[in-house]
């Protein structure tokens, strides 16, 4: 290893830190044990229609194949909480819309995208490099074990990330590179005894430590499953319209996530308060101008609106409910008609009760 190489990661990760990332670790593209974890998350059926997951797990094995020459993986993570949240509270309020924290801004594929290729055209700028690349789940990438390996953190028993000065309210990126930098030191685990995940987990996702169950888990039905939500885990999605976090809110080393200072994460449109029944009333064209340049847009809005029926099913009792979903009814699909129809008869149980 030269001095040259040595002092080139340093800058590296000094000049991460300077646009806007919090931390930069390097890492070898050995996945050996994490490959043969997701081999068997998928042998279980755990990933449901996730089919790109099967599809691509050779790549996920062998990063070195999405880039020719690749010899290390420059892993960076950016904090994306806003500080004006009210998380807890949203969530404890069933009347409101429940939407995860990462999508209340804009999307950050884009920002992140940028300042990772400013980055790396930054590192080609000071090395003899022909080879590198920059993603941000823009390929088959095993973004949280690169970034395990790197040091940004460990793998939580929610699969999650965790770092134990940030918590894991953040995004990773990566640049995959031919310059044989030094690496860093893996961090060691922290999750000890700690179940909080598991034990708050709604649907019960998490079926044993560092094991989930996509199919059980309110992220994946209210944004990858593009048929009906099971009635099995309606009531527990509550208010929970476009993601979840409770394995997040309720982790103790969120105690020191650290709030984001960029702007575009900040929510938008008051999406972190709004009233389930504001949003159900949205038209397809309010629903694309208020989702421009959103992670949210990607459901669609026949599946915004068949996830917010499952709100407003959860919702105490208020008989503009099943005003506002009679009306919407005659104009949907017959996918989401069927979440209307769940929902009118929640109402009505609790108007009868």
């Amino acid at each position: 290893m030269t001095d040259d190489l040595i002092t080139l990661s340093q800058q590296i990760k000094e000049w991460g830190i300077e646009l806007g990332f919090q931390q930069i670790g390097i890492a070898d593209l050995e996945l050996s044990p994490h490959t043969q974890h997701l081999q068997q998350w998928l042998d279980n059926d755990f990933h449901g229609e996730m089919s790109y997951m099967q599809r691509h797990a050779d790549l996920r094995a062998q990063p070195a194949t999405l880039q020719a020459g690749a010899l290390r993986v420059i892993s960076a993570r950016m904090d994306y909480l806003a500080a004006d949240t009210q998380r807890i509270e949203t969530l404890n309020t069933p009347s409101k819309a429940y939407i995860s924290r990462y999508a209340l801004g804009r999307d950050y594929h884009k920002l992140m995208r940028k300042r990772l290729s400013t980055l790396a055209k930054k590192i080609a700028a000071h090395a003899t490099t022909q080879s590198y690349r920059a993603f941000v789940d823009s390929a088959p990438v095993l973004e949280k074990a690169l970034a395990e390996k790197a040091g940004l953190g460990w793998i939580g028993k929610h699969t999650l990330l965790l770092n134990r000065q940030a918590g894991s309210w953040f995004f990773l990126g990566e640049i995959l590179t031919d310059l044989p930098l030094p690496t860093d030191k893996s961090t060691t685990a922290h999750c000890g005894s700690c179940s909080a995940c598991i034990s708050c987990c709604p649907t019960d996702a998490i079926v044993a430590p560092y094991q989930l169950d996509s199919r059980r888990c309110i992220s994946y039905l209210t944004i990858e499953l593009k048929e009906a939500i099971p009635v099995e885990f309606r009531l527990p999605m509550g208010n929970r319209v476009f993601g979840c976090d409770d394995c997040q809110l309720f982790c103790p080393w969120n105690r020191y996530a650290q709030y984001s200072k960029e702007d575009d994460f900040s929510p938008r449109h008051q999406l972190d308060q709004m009233e389930l029944i504001e949003l159900f009333q949205w038209s397809e064209p309010q629903f694309l101008k208020n989702t421009e340049g959103s992670a949210i847009r990607r459901i669609g809005y026949q599946r915004w609106l068949r996830n917010i029926a499952i709100g407003l099913g959860n919702a105490p009792y208020n008989p503009r409910i099943e005003q506002i979903l009679v009306a919407k009814r005659p104009s949907t699909d017959p996918m989401v008609q069927e979440h209307i129809d769940w929902a009118l008869g929640q109402q009505q149980l609790k108007s009868a009760s």
